[in-house]
C-alpha cells in the first residue's frame, strides 16, 4: 500500500518537472530575442549604428532553439529508457 502512494507522488512530481520544462520551452525562444534585441539595441545607441539590434534578435533565437533541442533531446532520451 506504501508502495503504490510513493509511486503514486513520484509520479506526480515528474509530471511537474515535466510541465516546468514544457514552460522553459515555451518561453526559451521569445526571451532569447528579447534579450538579443535589448543588447543589440544598447550597442546600436552606443556604436551609433542600425544593425546590431538585428543581429541580436538572430542570436537569440538561435540560442532559444538550441535551448528547445537540449531539452527536447533530455527528455526523448529519459522516454527511451
Amino acid at each position: 500500500m506504501a508502495d503504490e502512494n510513493d509511486n503514486k507522488q513520484g509520479g506526480a512530481l515528474k509530471d511537474l518537472v515535466k510541465a516546468e520544462a514544457m514552460l522553459q520551452l515555451a518561453i526559451a525562444l521569445p526571451l532569447g530575442c528579447l534579450v538579443g534585441y535589448g543588447l543589440g539595441t544598447l550597442l546600436d545607441k552606443h556604436f551609433h549604428t542600425t544593425w546590431i539590434a538585428i543581429v541580436g534578435i538572430i542570436l537569440g533565437a538561435a540560442g532559444g532553439f538550441i535551448q528547445i533541442i537540449a531539452t527536447a533531446r533530455k527528455f526523448l532520451k529519459q522516454d527511451g529508457q
